[in-house]
């Protein structure tokens, strides 16, 4: 004879109390979930310009002659083309060599240049180029402003070698030259 206490199953309250901690958990969890992709984009994104980078400059020296980078549309973010320059004046001619062609970013992210940088980025056979930055910003909000962990800066120097800048203050903002970068779609320092 079967009594009260054989049956197998869970109480009303059993079962409410699950649901409250698996929402809590769920509450907790999924917005550090959300910081990891955000984080693991922009590093992907970065890392795409650093190799690109790092491509053109070691073709430029293997080939003995000018490769370029050069943006494909009319911001950076919508993708570059590496290429051979044999004039070296940064435009691709008939009898360039297009070496790779990187597709664009996803939509919320945006991908400066400074001054020297707006449109290419130009290696001599030396493997030297002009200084200049990069700034690559998750700016899923729309309000063109870095905020912590959403950003990275790259840096140039003038041997042409590349570099991602520092977060010296800890604020998930990196700088470059002693100041924080300020903008993600004007750029914010001059080298």
């Amino acid at each position: 004879m079967k009594t009260m206490t054989d049956k197998k199953g869970f109480t009303l309250i059993e079962l409410l109390v699950t649901i409250a901690i698996a929402a809590i958990v769920a509450t907790i969890g999924i917005p550090s979930f959300s910081q990891s992709i955000r984080n693991s984009r922009l590093t992907t994104n970065i890392n795409e310009l650093v190799t690109s980078l790092n491509f053109a400059r070691s073709e430029a020296i293997k080939r003995n002659q000018p490769v370029t980078v050069l943006k494909s549309g009319a911001q950076w973010e919508s993708g570059w083309t590496v290429f051979t320059d044999l004039d070296g004046d940064g435009i691709k001619d008939a009898s360039d060599t297009v070496l790779r062609t990187y597709g664009s970013l996803s939509n919320n992210f945006t991908l400066r240049g400074t001054t020297g940088f707006v449109n290419r980025v130009t290696y001599q056979a030396s493997g030297i180029s002009a200084n200049g930055s990069f700034v690559l910003c998750d700016n899923s909000d729309g309000n063109n402003i870095p905020e912590a962990n959403t950003s990275r800066v790259v840096i140039i120097n003038s041997v042409g070698r590349v570099r991602m800048g520092a977060d010296s203050d800890n604020d998930g903002i990196p700088e470059k030259n002693d100041g924080e970068i300020t903008s993600c779609t004007v750029s914010p320092f001059t080298n």
